[in-house]
């Protein structure tokens, strides 16, 4: 069978790769710019190193998270940076117009999550989906609005059980692009989508822990936890409040519906990233609580 090209190198925006270990020119799909207020480097240490790194190299730069340093690089037309509010996901902002005069590319760099995967897919397709719907998809599971198709919501579970695979990455991306066919890469996807549910049942019995107070649900996880979908977690406490609020070791998980209005970015001084997602140092819990609590009194939310 053909390899897929170009290269496939899945990323977060606070562990970026080396750039001298991406082959040739390289496109960068779904990563936000590294926030400079959530603790240890921000945007220059991280992002700002690795452009410096690529240099010309950067073919194209698709975003839609938030950060303030968005207007910098307006004039540079290989950045295509929206918000959070303007796409709710990356797909739907790739054409085939973008990847036409964009050119050949060598190495795709995505996030690790869904967005980023079908991002990649989409790209190596031309700028089209790899099925009907999939950029609805990949919308639905980046807000958590609506309702994905029973294929998005297999794959969603597979990335937030293994999310640390790069096997599993690939796998799921090939298969979207050879037309999800039976075989090794589906069955893959569905023997790791089966740990999913372990993990879900766990974070439903850690729920019940969920203390709420002035519309915020607050859990610290307890050191002794057992293996938890985060993400599921974090549902479970808007189901019982506007923000769920989970302390996990020394990080602060912050978590609000995309349609609560409410932007962590801003509220936090936090730089950049996903407005209704964020994470902290648990040094800063009061200051948290304290300015989340204050901004829902202001909206009549408590």
């Amino acid at each position: 069978m053909r390899p897929i090209d170009p290269d496939l190198v899945f990323a977060s925006p606070r562990k970026l790769p080396r750039a001298d270990d991406l082959r040739g020119r390289v496109v960068v799909l779904d990563l936000a710019f590294a926030a400079d207020g959530m603790g240890g480097p921000g945007f220059a240490k991280i992002t700002g190193r690795f452009l410096k790194q690529l240099g010309p190299r950067l073919a194209r730069w698709v975003d839609h998270h938030d950060h303030e340093l968005h207007a910098a690089y307006r004039s540079d037309p290989r950045f295509v940076l929206h918000t959070k509010a303007e796409h709710g996901a990356c797909p739907e902002i790739i054409t085939p117009e973008m990847v036409a005069q964009t050119g050949p590319v060598d190495t795709i760099v995505a996030h690790f999550d869904l967005d980023g995967l079908y991002a990649a897919a989409k790209w190596i397709l031309g700028g089209h989906e790899p099925y009907p719907g999939a950029d609805d998809d990949a919308r639905a599971v980046d807000t958590r609005i609506g309702v994905p198709s029973p294929r998005a919501q297999l794959i969603d579970k597979a990335l937030r059980v293994h999310y640390d695979d790069p096997v599993l990455k690939q796998r799921i991306v090939h298969w979207l692009c050879r037309g999800m066919r039976p075989g090794v890469e589906q069955d893959a996807i569905h023997a790791a989508a089966a740990d999913f549910d372990q993990r879900a049942f766990q974070a439903e019995r850690l729920a019940e822990r969920f203390v709420v107070e002035g519309d915020v649900a607050l859990l610290t996880v307890p050191a002794d936890a057992p293996a938890f979908d985060k993400t599921e977690l974090l549902l479970s406490g808007q189901r019982r409040a506007t923000v769920a609020v989970v302390v996990d070791g020394v990080t602060v998980n912050i978590a609000a519906s995309f349609e609560s209005g409410l932007n962590f970015i801003t509220l936090l001084g936090l730089g950049g990233g996903m407005p209704t997602r964020v994470s902290v140092p648990v040094q800063r819990l009061d200051d948290v609580l304290r300015k989340i609590r204050g901004a829902l009194r202001e909206r009549g939310g408590a």
